[in-house]
């Protein structure tokens, strides 16, 4: 993958009336947990980022929040809020928001004690006037008001379910499948597709309440990712999972397929990597550790399951190599 465009402006402090807003000081608690993977807001009018974080205690979200900006977030796993303006968004796991900064800063908490995985993107108003002003009316009352320069309504929209596609799209834009060239225009795309997706007033006015069904189920695939993020050396099995949340072992495992696009093994592996990819880019683990404190016996299987995920070796990981 190509170094992330992040542009000259956009994480340089400055002082005086021209000062330049400073999104990378609100991230240093979490350190490498915040990674710009493509754009710069100053620059381009959108940034892509990704955010994988254990929040101790509460933190402020919202001090990472450009002044004028759209914010549209995919979140994956963990709680919070955003409230401004008059209205509030609760931040569930498999949800998405979006939420628009104005003169008055929002609130926004993630909160403690969870782990923390979602990724945002920025838009400026410059750049969502010039490929979303022609829709007009059809646009999101909010995102309408932020592309015509009015100052009001700000605050959050309602949030919606992430569908099993959409989480898919952030692990695709987390690792483009396109050469370095490309990237300019497969990430505009990418990010415009998205901007189509939940900032049209249309979306929300086909929108049908969510069945009884269809609300346990999501429920039971929350409770079965929060389970097996408690222990990964030692996950629990089908069986135990379905005792613990009161349904069959075969129920909860198509449940979860279906409404993730994955099995429980495959989320399991994917927890497995991102803590073993965290593990050795900090420096104070070599592969047979990392691999030891993710529940890998065999360093073999270990570095054909991470190759497999991130394109290299793990022990090339800690130098900075950029995986495909």
């Amino acid at each position: 993958m190509a170094k992330p465009d992040t542009g000259s402006a956009d994480n340089v402090p400055q002082t005086g009336a021209g000062a330049v807003f400073a999104e990378a000081k609100a991230w240093r608690p979490v350190g490498s947990g915040w990674q710009p993977l493509y754009g710069s807001f100053q620059g381009l009018g959108f940034s892509v980022e990704w955010h994988d974080f254990e929040a101790k205690q509460e933190f402020d979200w919202s001090a990472s929040f450009h002044p004028d900006c759209l914010e549209l977030c995919l979140n994956l796993v963990g709680e919070g809020f955003v409230e401004g303006g008059g209205t509030r968004a609760d931040i569930t796991p498999l949800s998405v928001a979006f939420y628009r900064q104005g003169t008055e800063r929002l609130i926004g908490k993630r909160l403690p004690g969870q782990q923390h995985q979602f990724m945002t993107i920025e838009f400026s108003r410059t750049f969502l006037h010039a490929h979303l002003n022609a829709l007009g009316k059809k646009l999101h009352p909010l995102v309408k008001a932020f592309v015509d320069g009015k100052p009001s309504p700000v605050g959050p929209a309602i949030p919606q379910r992430l569908t099993a596609a959409q989480q898919q799209l952030v692990d695709v834009l987390r690792q483009p499948p396109v050469f370095a060239a490309a990237q300019p225009l497969w990430y505009q795309c990418k990010v415009l597709e998205l901007a189509l997706t939940f900032f049209m007033k249309v979306a929300e006015e086909k929108e049908q309440p969510v069945s009884r069904q269809s609300r346990n189920a999501q429920e039971r695939v929350e409770q079965v990712m929060f389970l097996m993020q408690q222990d990964l050396c030692e996950p629990p099995s089908l069986e135990e999972l379905g005792k613990k949340i009161g349904c069959s072992p075969f129920y909860l495992s198509r449940t979860f397929s279906q409404v993730t696009g994955q099995t429980i093994p495959q989320f399991l592996r994917r927890l497995r990597m991102e803590k073993a990819a965290e593990l050795l880019g900090s420096g104070e683990y070599n592969v047979t550790e990392a691999a030891m404190e993710v529940g890998y016996n065999s360093p073999s299987h270990f570095s054909q399951a991470f190759h497999e995920t991130y394109g290299c070796c793990p022990g090339l990981y800690p130098l900075g190599a950029r995986c495909k």
